[in-house]
């Protein structure tokens, strides 16, 4: 079983965390008065005005010396063409045979420089497994560990940063 060392609290920790985000970083930005009239969001989609898509997936991480890979939860904005095509395949049996899909990543990170509209390839896997998300190979640091993968001591870091409050610097 995997096992780390938090960063912060010194505790020792079983299993691979994982984070994610609850909406694409677009709904966040309509006021929340307006939410329920602006948007639909479920478990795996959000629609915008009936004009912005987006599906939920994740990016893997490999982890050295790890079986699993570290996973963020993530949402990546479509086409119109590819989300309704992803909605209609949704069930499907086969439905990994589709895509990949271009889209463009809509979250942002409290461990990396801002990653909002990173280029995406949307990997459709098989039904009860949410999309693989390949980052474009660029310089960006979420990019590169996805390439080249993370240390124990990293996966202890992003622990960290979410699960505890920053120091306080007097």
């Amino acid at each position: 079983m995997f096992r780390f060392k938090c960063a912060t609290c010194g505790e020792w920790h079983d299993g691979m965390p994982s984070f994610g985000a609850d909406a694409p970083l677009y709904y966040y930005a309509i006021p929340e008065p307006d939410r329920e009239d602006r948007c639909r969001l479920s478990t795996d989609t959000c629609v915008i005005d009936d004009e912005f898509f987006f599906i939920r997936g994740c990016i893997e991480i490999p982890v050295i010396g790890a079986v699993d890979p570290y996973v963020w939860g993530v949402w990546v904005s479509l086409s119109r063409k590819s989300f309704d095509e992803f909605v209609s395949i949704f069930d499907a049996p086969d439905r990994s045979k589709f895509g990949p899909y271009f889209g463009w990543l809509s979250n942002s990170f409290l461990v990396y420089p801002e990653s909002q509209n990173l280029k995406t390839n949307v990997h459709i896997r098989e039904p009860g497994s949410r999309p693989f998300i390949e980052l474009e190979p660029t310089d960006h640091p979420l990019a590169v560990e996805q390439r080249t993968g993370i240390t124990v001591e990293r996966v202890s870091e992003i622990y960290a940063a979410y699960m505890h409050e920053p120091p306080v610097k007097e």
